[in-house]
């Protein structure tokens, strides 16, 4: 699956960046006999700063320094699509995705001081199209030998309370809509370092990588809160952390999520992802998917989630999984009336296969479920066990990378090492596999979770649709 952009990727440059207009202008040098281009924010939030940025990129973008100075805000008021080969970007200020733009004759609504917001319509029309599950993009990074860093300071605030609110719906969970920009997309990337970086209030997802190679990201910190829903409301629906797709050799290093969706998605072709140090408060967890939802070949292979902490707690009150594997069912099935994903087309029906999974060393807190195989998304009461996607000889255990380069065959998937308790629950493992395609040789080992924090009861495990015998550590 490929990035489908509505508009080409060659953005024409106004020359205001070099005039100085509203107060935008760049600074230009020469560092260790590399180009330099330090970039100073407009003078109001109604300026637009991203022709100076691409200006930035153009001259000093590649074999150069790309810097935004702490203290600088930057207004992020159209998309932006910077293609750019061996370039260090210090971002040490903040972008913000103030989301105001040129008709003067439009609302504001004020989310919080300096900040505002129009009628979302125009960013739901000028974005770059992901085809992947019909989303959107408003910052797109493009290119290679690509070094970030944040210095703790930098990164980026996509503004998207005024998104929470407006696609809260009218349940306990948000109703999304199509058009919610990503506010940091890399696509076609390859050699890139993130470090020190942050993403608050991303409008839908925060990190997605997309036909990305040899990614290291270290110390990110993202945070999606909607402090207006109600206790128990989740408006921050979709709002993952950090996810892969058509991607090799990612390291993801101390990161922190908070909010509402998936902590860290691991997406269809994903191969050789590493993670250590990894918190999640709220959401969903850590996911392996969602695989076949299209008709293509979705499997992920050689991933190893190692040391992750799994809290319930922050504005949503709770966590549903501390690691889980989810596929769609073999069949196609409708998506319902409100099913944006997919552009209102049947989904399901994909195939492949999941092998090499080791999710060690895990503390839970409170989650609804510890470690979960399913295989049933998209079920409309009929295609339940008819997944064309085989996971297969999954082991957890301690002492990840040995395991991972000794201990586990080809095809092994494991959870090794869990801790904690759940938030009053008596289901600590979860395998729901398919009928077509059952699972085997899954393993669970040093794997004990109690069934609330105060309880000494051990919570069990459930298995359907697994190969007799196959699944080690938990009496299902």
């Amino acid at each position: 699956m490929h990035l489908a952009l509505k508009a080409p990727v060659t953005i024409a440059l106004s020359l205001t960046a070099l005039t100085g207009v509203n107060g935008q202008r760049i600074s230009h040098s020469r560092r260790e006999g590399r180009p330099t281009c330090t970039v100073f924010a407009g003078s109001s939030n109604a300026t637009d700063d991203v022709t100076t940025i691409l200006r930035a990129f153009k001259d000093c973008g590649d074999g150069g320094n790309v810097v935004f100075p702490e203290g600088e805000q930057y207004h992020i008021n159209s998309k932006l699509n910077p293609v750019v080969n061996d370039v260090n970007i210090e971002w040490r200020g903040e972008w913000v995705v103030s989301l105001i733009n040129f008709p003067s004759n439009i609302g504001y609504i004020l989310i919080r001081p300096g900040q505002f917001s129009e009628n979302l319509t125009y960013w739901r029309n000028n974005n770059y199209h992901i085809e992947f599950q019909n989303h959107a993009a408003g910052f797109v990074l493009t290119g290679d030998h690509i070094w970030i860093n944040g210095y703790g300071t930098g990164g980026i605030d996509g503004n998207g309370e005024v998104w929470y609110y407006a696609e809260r719906g009218n349940d306990t969970v948000g109703a999304t809509q199509p058009g919610r920009p990503i506010p940091f997309q890399l696509w076609n990337v390859s050699d890139v370092t993130i470090k020190n970086f942050h993403v608050v209030q991303p409008q839908l997802w925060a990190i997605n990588m997309m036909n990305a190679t040899d990614i290291v990201a270290d110390n990110i910190y993202v945070n999606a809160t909607s402090p207006q829903a109600p206790p128990g409301y989740n408006w921050v629906q979709n709002t993952d952390g950090f996810n892969t797709m058509d991607t090799r050799n990612v390291h993801l290093t101390n990161f922190v999520y908070q909010g509402g969706d998936d902590c860290v998605a691991i997406k269809p072709r994903s191969y050789n992802f590493y993670g250590h140090n990894i918190t999640c408060i709220s959401g969903n967890g850590i996911a392996i998917g969602s695989l076949g939802q299209y008709l293509t070949d979705a499997s992920v292979e050689n991933v190893v989630i190692d040391h992750a902490t799994i809290i319930k707690g922050g504005a949503q009150g709770n966590i549903g999984n501390g690691a889980y594997i989810k596929t769609w069912v073999g069949e196609l099935v409708s998506g319902g009336d409100r099913d944006y994903e997919s552009d209102y087309q049947p989904q399901g029906g994909g195939w492949g296969h999941v092998t090499n999974m080791l999710f060690s060393n895990f503390v839970i807190h409170g989650a609804k479920n510890g470690a979960a195989i399913t295989q049933n998304s998209g079920d409309n009461g009929t295609a339940a066990g008819t997944s064309n996607m085989l996971i297969s000889k999954s082991i957890i255990r301690m002492d990840a990378m040995i395991l991972f380069t000794d201990l586990l065959a080809p095809g092994n998937v494991a959870f090794a090492n869990w801790t904690g308790y759940l938030d009053d629950r008596d289901t600590a493992a979860s395998v729901s596999c398919s009928e077509q395609n059952p699972c085997y040789n899954i393993d669970y080992r040093n794997f004990t979770l109690y069934t609330s924090s105060n309880d000494t009861v051990k919570a069990g495990a459930s298995c359907k649709w697994t190969e007799k015998g196959t699944v080690h550590g938990v009496d299902c």
